[in-house]
């Protein structure tokens, strides 16, 4: 969660100041030693990461890759940057020069919007033409940040991210691959179907035919699937949104709200005031839990607090509303969680 965090704020600064880089350099040192900071790795040592790094190609001398960075003296990821308007399709030549002749396992190319990773799955030491990660860092989905996460410094692990290198890489071009038939399918993808549902002789009539009725049943199934985790998300919410109602309804006479409750309902609001109103903050105690809630709305939790026990917990709730309980000895713990309770609300106000 927190490197989400970490890399949804990097994106936020790339869009605020995007306009205002000018140069390559100010790439560099606006969105491509932050992202590396972010990692885990410190810009600002030289055993770490190393800036202008220079290996002899043949008779070429003193060529310099822009950045990279080293575990137990070795490079582990050469890094070449870009300016955020420059298309990086035409760039990777001098990071495949470089790969050669280090002992890294990995190449990126970046400029500082766009990231493409490479490796060496086809040829040991060459590196391959196409990334086997490529993303938008204003436009992360949830598994490409677990991706990422395998290249932060206390995680980093070569034989784990190359075993799952071919795995992202030829997936990727499969969905490539795929998305390309759905929008404009081929001779033979057309053919393929067009044999197991006709049985007489494929003129160029009755493909034409079928070239039509194969794009159309393809959206038709997509539009289809999306309607339905659509509409299974639906439900499940208004199951969830019924539960929750049906125990605030519970007759009251059995819940007595602790002083200890209404205090750390107190922390929440002096935590969160500092973003919004306090108007907008509400809690509702039930028997299993005391909750606060953005607006009042019980689709907007913000957390619950779990008092009464033995143990005593709060539960926080991350962007896809799943709930996570942490364990605190005292109400005063809450301010621990101080980070956590005002990403929900964002998130919630965001959406």
């Amino acid at each position: 969660m927190e490197l989400h965090n970490q890399l949804k704020a990097l994106a936020d600064k790339v869009e605020q100041l995007k306009d205002k880089i000018d140069t390559e350099e100010s790439t560099k040192h606006a969105f491509t030693l932050p992202f590396i900071n972010i990692l885990g790795y410190d810009t600002f040592n030289p055993t770490e990461v190393v800036p202008e790094f220079t290996a002899d190609l043949g008779l070429k001398k003193g060529e310099k890759v822009d950045y990279a960075i080293f575990q137990n003296g070795n490079p582990i990821v050469i890094i070449e940057c870009k300016h955020w308007k420059q298309n990086l399709d035409i760039h990777n030549s001098q990071l495949f020069r470089y790969f050669h002749l280090t002992k890294t396992r990995f190449a990126l190319l970046t400029n500082g919007i766009q990231y493409r990773i490479y490796t060496d799955l086809e040829e040991t030491n060459k590196m391959d033409e196409k990334p086997f990660l490529e993303f938008d860092i204003t436009k992360l989905k949830e598994n490409t940040v677990k991706e990422i996460e395998k290249f932060h410094k206390s995680k980093f692990d070569i034989s784990l991210i190359v075993d799952n290198a071919s795995n992202l890489k030829y997936t990727r071009e499969i969905k490539y691959l795929i998305d390309q038939e759905i929008t404009e399918p081929s001779h033979d993808f057309i053919k393929l179907f067009a044999n197991k549902a006709y049985s007489g002789r494929l003129t160029s009539k009755v493909m034409d035919e079928f070239a039509e009725i194969v794009h159309k049943a393809f959206n038709q199934i997509i539009s289809e699937r999306v309607n339905d985790r659509l509409n299974s998300a639906l439900n499940k919410e208004q199951e969830k949104q019924q539960a929750e109602e049906q125990i605030d309804e519970l007759p009251r006479n059995n819940i007595e709200t602790t002083e200890e409750e209404l205090e750390g309902y107190q922390i929440v609001v002096a935590i969160l005031r500092r973003k919004i109103k306090k108007e907008r903050i509400f809690y509702r105690d039930t028997q299993s839990y005391f909750g606060i809630l953005l607006d009042d709305n019980n689709r907007k939790p913000i957390c619950r607090l779990h008092l009464n026990g033995g143990i005593k917990y709060i539960s926080l709730f991350g962007i896809e509303k799943n709930e996570t309980r942490e364990k605190i000895d005292s109400i005063d713990d809450i301010y621990l969680f101080e980070k956590q309770l005002i990403n929900t609300v964002e998130f919630y106000d965001n959406n």
